[in-house]
């Protein structure tokens, strides 16, 4: 009798993490899921819960896999300003493989359609807020390092950096080429004084 194959639930959560990221929550079919994860349905539920939950873990698991080197590279910077550009490198990088869909898993979860599931609303909106918790503390970091002015506005340009990474995934789709987006970026750097 042959050997029984063992269901991997890593690799199985990775599917489904890009499944998501690739279509969106509401586009993502429990029958996707099925399929790409290579588990019965019973199982599903009975290891997962349910697509509510699921996605919950993926959004976590992008959050570790996905932001965390950009959050790395942010904060390992010698300067805030050199942060914030390897943080915009590292996007622009991921963009460039033809692998990576085009919209932030994050960004995709700001929709109306995923927030009205309260837990998932919960964690992403917490997200949200300690995503710019880390660029604040990167910057006041900078101003005590000396490598930015006493008058740079920390919890200002957290908000803006964050408001626009949400429009940038958002428009990303539309934007023809890397240079575009450097540009944007750059422009939007120098009007917070990060250059």
């Amino acid at each position: 009798m042959g050997r029984k194959i063992e269901f991997d639930l890593e690799k199985a959560l990775d599917r489904a993490m890009h499944e998501f990221w690739k279509k969106g929550y509401s586009n993502t079919s429990l029958r996707d899921l099925l399929k790409v994860m290579d588990i019965g349905e019973s199982s599903f539920y009975h290891l997962l819960g349910g697509k509510k939950e699921l996605y919950l873990q993926c959004v976590q698991r992008y959050n570790q896999q996905v932001s965390g080197p950009r959050i790395e590279a942010l904060e390992k910077a010698s300067t805030a300003a050199k942060g914030v550009k390897s943080f915009f490198k590292i996007i622009l990088d991921d963009l460039e493989d033809q692998k990576t869909p085009r919209l932030c898993l994050m960004a995709g979860s700001l929709g109306p359609d995923v927030l009205i599931e309260r837990d998932i609303e919960e964690y992403v909106l917490a997200t949200m807020h300690q995503f710019e918790e880390i660029f604040f503390n990167r910057f006041e970091q900078g101003k005590k390092q000396g490598d930015l002015s006493p008058k740079f506005d920390s919890r200002v340009s957290a908000q803006i950096i964050v408001t626009y990474l949400q429009g940038f995934f958002r428009v990303v789709r539309v934007l023809k080429s890397r240079k575009e987006m450097e540009r944007q970026i750059t422009l939007l750097l120098n009007g917070l004084d990060l250059n």
